[in-house]
C-alpha cells in the first residue's frame, strides 16, 4: 500500500511517502511562505522523486490537529482535493499521535507538547515498546503544571519532544528530549500512524483543534 501523507501542523511543511512498512522519500521545508504555496509543489517534488503518479496513492494521510489553525486547513484541503479528485481513501492522524510515531523506536513514555500560548501546551501521552505506540491519554489542552503533574506520575523514563519540549525540559530537567531531527512534527509520524487508521473519505475529514478558534470566541461573545 502506498501512503502519501503531508503535515502543515506548524512552521515546517512536510510530505512523506510509504510503501507499507518502508519510508520511500521525504521531504519537508521551514518557511516563511504559507503553507498554500510550498504544499503542493512538495509533494510534486516527492513523488516525482521516487517515481509514483498519483493516481498510484492508495491512501492520503494528514494531521488533523491541533496546530496553526490555517496550517491544518491547508494541510486539509489539500488532502481532501486529492482524495475526492482520484475517489481514494484518506486518514485524519493526530498531530500529536504522528509525532509519537517519529519516535517508534524509543522505549518508554512519550510526551507530546506543542506550545498553545503562555504556559499551556497541547498534549498527548503515549507508550512504547519499541515496535508499537500505545496512547495512554487522550489528546488535551493542559497548563504546564498539570502536564508535569501527570509526567511525574508515568512511568520512567519520559522522552518529550514537540516545541513545548524546552519548556518542559527547563521546569523538569529529568525529562529525556527527543533527538534534534525528531523534536518536532513530520509527515514520517503521520505515514506511520495511518497505517493502524480506519480510512475515511474525503468529506469526513475535519480539523480537531482542541480549542475555539478566535471566530468561535467572537461569535460566543
Amino acid at each position: 500500500m502506498l501512503i502519501l501523507a503531508i503535515d502543515t501542523s506548524g512552521h515546517t511543511a512536510s510530505a512523506a511517502l510509504l510503501e507499507n512498512d518502508t519510508l520511500r522519500a521525504q521531504v519537508s521545508l521551514h518557511t516563511l511562505r504559507t503553507h498554500s504555496q510550498v504544499m503542493l509543489p512538495l509533494c510534486r517534488q516527492l513523488l516525482g522523486n521516487a517515481g509514483v503518479t498519483l493516481p498510484e496513492i492508495d491512501l492520503f494521510a494528514v494531521a488533523d490537529g491541533p496546530g496553526s489553525y490555517t496550517g491544518l486547513r491547508i494541510g486539509i484541503s489539500a488532502v481532501k482535493g486529492m482524495a475526492f479528485a482520484l475517489d481514494k481513501p484518506c486518514a485524519g492522524i493526530s498531530t500529536l499521535e504522528g509525532m509519537a510515531y517519529n519516535l517508534l523506536g524509543t522505549r518508554g513514555t512519550i510526551c507530546c507538547a506543542i506550545h498553545a500560548r503562555q504556559q499551556l501546551h497541547y498534549c498527548g501521552i503515549f507508550s512504547s515498546d519499541g515496535r508499537q505506540i500505545t496512547r495512554l491519554a487522550e489528546d488535551a489542552i493542559l497548563s504546564q503544571t498539570q502536564l508535569l503533574e501527570q509526567l511525574r506520575a508515568l512511568p520512567q523514563p519520559v522522552t518529550v519532544c514537540g516545541d513545548g519540549a524546552a519548556m518542559l525540559l527547563e521546569a523538569e530537567p529529568a525529562l529525556i528530549p527527543a533527538p534534534p531531527h525528531l523534536m518536532l512534527q513530520s509527515a514520517v509520524g503521520v505515514g506511520l500512524a495511518a497505517r493502524h487508521a480506519k480510512p475515511v473519505d474525503a468529506d469526513a475529514l475535519c480539523a480537531r483543534y482542541l480549542q475555539a478558534t478566535q471566530a468561535e470566541k467572537l461569535r460566543n461573545e
